[in-house]
């Protein structure tokens, strides 16, 4: 369905287009170090660790330049309309607590971006870790598009392939590509996201290690496996995630915004530190589409494609099943 007819902009991931730029807000900033010296560090999570003191910030993108460090306790995110629209929307809504605080636009070294709350201010050395909510990560627009231009993609035949050497068809190991729907959906299909309405995309623990070889963790025992190393087998601080976690479904479920809105791509950023001070944000609304029509979402039911259903709180219900058993366990 166009988003025309849901009567929305077109969704974003990124922002291929860029937008007109605002007044300049603010002072310049130093450009970002180089992609290349910072993807061996961590690549895996929307979001940016700005650590204070003795820690270099360390960016925890999956794409060069999209964050800067802000000032006054802020991070810089590139500009992306649908975001900017979804946390406007939230600040005004029952959700404002469990989401970043958003502070409006501010333009820096010629690009436009979206000002944040820096989430980690108040942890010492943290560890943290990205969960992917949903049972799909892609807008079924994009899934739509992608068929209306069918195009064969060697990069993802080659990550596909990477990771499962043997999925792909003897066809397309033949043409050493794949289309894009084909590989959205079998990406999808390949770790918990199909099975449990989320997926880890990595972690990031006080130590320096990270982890970001969950692609095809799908069962729930593996789940469990992740999640203990990730707190280091300290019931406490499970305890603390599951009473947060039962905070925001509350929550959710009480939300006019995410009644109306459908929620793809979007993550929880799950932090804690040696204080045993431990909490959970989500992140990420890139994908954050309103709904036309007045049309609502369970955000539990299956997906089936039209019906628009994201399977947030499904996965969301899986996940505090889980620290629930870890805590009684």
């Amino acid at each position: 369905m166009p988003a025309s007819r849901r009567g929305a902009a077109p969704a974003c991931s990124c922002c291929p287009r860029r937008p007109p730029a605002p007044p300049a807000t603010g002072s310049g900033h130093p450009a970002n170090k180089p992609w290349k010296k910072l993807k061996s560090m961590v690549h895996w999570s929307p979001f940016v660790v700005s650590f204070k003191k003795r820690y270099p910030w360390v960016q925890l993108a999956g794409h060069a330049g999209n964050f800067k460090a802000g000032d006054y306790g802020r991070i810089l995110k590139k500009f992306c309309p649908c975001e900017q629209q979804s946390l406007e929307r939230l600040m005004r809504d029952s959700l404002r607590p469990h989401v970043p605080a958003y502070f409006g636009l501010v333009q820096r070294d010629g690009e436009c971006y979206n000002q944040m709350e820096d989430l980690l201010a108040g942890f010492e050395t943290p560890s943290l870790m990205d969960c992917k909510m949903g049972v799909r990560t892609y807008l079924e627009e994009e899934l739509e598009q992608a068929r209306q231009r069918p195009r064969l993609r060697r990069d993802m035949y080659e990550k596909m392939v990477a990771v499962e050497p043997g999925a792909p068809t003897p066809e397309e190991h033949a043409q050493r590509a794949v289309l894009k729907p084909r590989y959205m959906q079998w990406r999808e299909s390949l770790s918990s996201t199909a099975t449990l309405g989320f997926r880890i995309e990595g972690i990031k623990k006080a130590d320096g290690t990270c982890s970001t070889n969950f692609k095809k963790t799908r069962l729930p025992e593996q789940v469990v496996q992740a999640l203990g190393d990730f707190v280091d087998g300290d019931r406490t601080i499970l305890a603390t995630y599951l009473g947060r976690l039962e905070e925001l479904r509350a929550a959710l479920e009480q939300s006019e915004v995410f009644r109306t809105h459908e929620v793809v791509g979007s993550s929880l950023l799950f932090v804690h530190d040696r204080t045993g001070l431990a909490k959970v944000w989500m992140i990420d609304f890139g994908k954050m589409v309103p709904l036309a029509g007045g049309q609502t979402l369970t955000h539990r039911l299956p997906w089936v494609e039209g019906n628009r259903e994201d399977g947030y709180l499904w996965g969301l219900d899986n996940l505090i099943a889980i620290f629930s058993t870890m805590v009684q366990n």
